[in-house]
C-alpha cells in the first residue's frame, strides 16, 4: 500500500454506490436474475475462470464449523460453505449484492446463513462479536478506504485456533503490468489510482489497494502467515467472454498449459493468504 494514500479521504458511500450499481459477477449469466438457473450459471462461470477459489476456500473442511465471510457479494462462496455444512455469517456493504445473496439462499433452501448489511471497517457495530473457526474474505477488503481498520475488527472474531483466509490483489502481477502498458498513468496519477480505475470489469472503482508478498505482512499486523499463494491470470479475449465464449488471447493460446500455470503462480492477480492470530 502506498504511503501517500490516495484513497483515505474517499467516502464509503461512493464505494457502496459503485458496487450497488454493478454487483460483482452479476453478468456471469444471461438467464433471468434470481432464478436457480441464473445462480447455477454464475457459479459455473466463476469457478471455471477462477478454479483456484474452491481450492483456497476448502469448503468441505468447514463442515460443522462457524464461518464469517466478509464481502459475500452474490453469495457464490457463501452458498458453498453452507452446502458443505458450515454455519455461515455473511456480510456485505452493497445492499444490491446482499439482496441477491439472500435470494440465492432462499432459492436453494439454505437456512444456515445469517446475513448482515455492514461496513466492515466498523464490523463489531453490526455483527455480534463471537468466535469463528474461519474468517474468509476473497477480493473485498482492498476495496474499502481504510482496510487496516477491517483487519483490526477481524481480530475480535478469532482466537488462536481460528483461521483467516484473505485474497487481495497482487501488485507485481501481469495485470498491473498490462494496465501500465495499455493505459498508462494520467498526469499526476499514482499507480494506485491507475490500478483502481482498471481493477474491475467495469472501470472506475473508487478504491483498490494492491500488495506484494512483503507489504501484505505489514498489512496483516497481529497475524502469523501460514501460507501465501499467487494465482490467476485472466487469459480470455474480452469481446468473446462477454458473449459467454472462452477464446484465449493469442499470446496465451500459444503457451503450453504448464508454462501458463508457471506464470500464474508468479505473476497472478490474486494474492491468497492463510493466517492465524499471532
Amino acid at each position: 500500500m502506498s504511503t501517500n494514500n490516495p484513497f483515505s479521504n474517499i467516502e464509503l458511500e461512493k464505494v457502496q454506490s459503485y458496487w450497488n450499481a454493478r454487483p460483482c459477477n452479476v453478468r456471469h449469466s444471461p438467464s433471468p436474475v434470481g432464478t436457480q438457473q441464473y445462480f447455477d450459471e454464475v457459479e459455473a462461470r466463476k469457478y471455471y475462470v477462477e478454479p483456484h477459489i474452491p481450492l483456497f476456500a476448502e469448503f468441505e473442511k468447514w463442515r460443522g464449523k462457524k464461518v464469517l465471510e466478509i464481502g459475500c457479494g452474490l453469495g457464490t462462496d457463501t452458498i458453498n460453505f453452507a452446502r458443505a455444512g458450515a454455519q455461515v455469517t455473511a456480510v456485505d456493504l452493497s445492499t444490491e449484492s446482499l439482496a441477491l445473496a439472500k435470494k440465492r439462499a432462499e432459492v436453494f433452501g439454505l437456512n444456515n446463513i445469517t446475513f448482515y448489511q455492514a461496513n466492515a471497517e466498523q464490523l463489531s457495530d453490526y455483527v455480534p462479536v463471537e468466535r469463528y473457526d474461519l474468517v474468509y474474505s476473497f477480493g473485498v477488503i482492498h476495496h474499502t478506504p481504510h482496510p487496516e481498520r477491517v483487519i483490526e475488527q477481524i481480530h475480535k472474531y478469532m482466537d488462536k485456533d481460528s483461521i483467516f483466509k484473505i485474497m487481495v490483489y497482487y501488485r507485481t502481477s501481469w495485470k498491473v503490468f498490462w494496465m501500465q502498458l495499455k493505459y498508462g498513468k494520467k498526469p499526476g496519477e499514482t499507480l494506485d489510482e491507475l490500478i483502481a480505475r482498471y481493477s474491475e470489469a467495469e472501470t472506475g472503482c473508487p478504491v483498490t489497494y494492491s500488495y506484494t508478498t512483503e507489504t501484505v505482512k505489514d498489512f496483516l499486523k497481529g497475524f502469523k502467515i501460514i501460507d501465501t499463494r499467487i494465482d490467476h491470470i485472466f487469459p480470455y479475449s474480452i469481446p468473446e467472454y462477454r458473449n459467454y465464449q472462452y477464446k484465449m488471447v493469442w499470446y496465451f493460446s500459444c503457451l503450453p498449459h504448464s508454462l501458463f500455470r508457471w506464470m500464474e503462480q508468479r505473476w497472478g492477480w490474486h494474492l491468497c493468504v492463510t493466517a492465524r492470530k499471532a
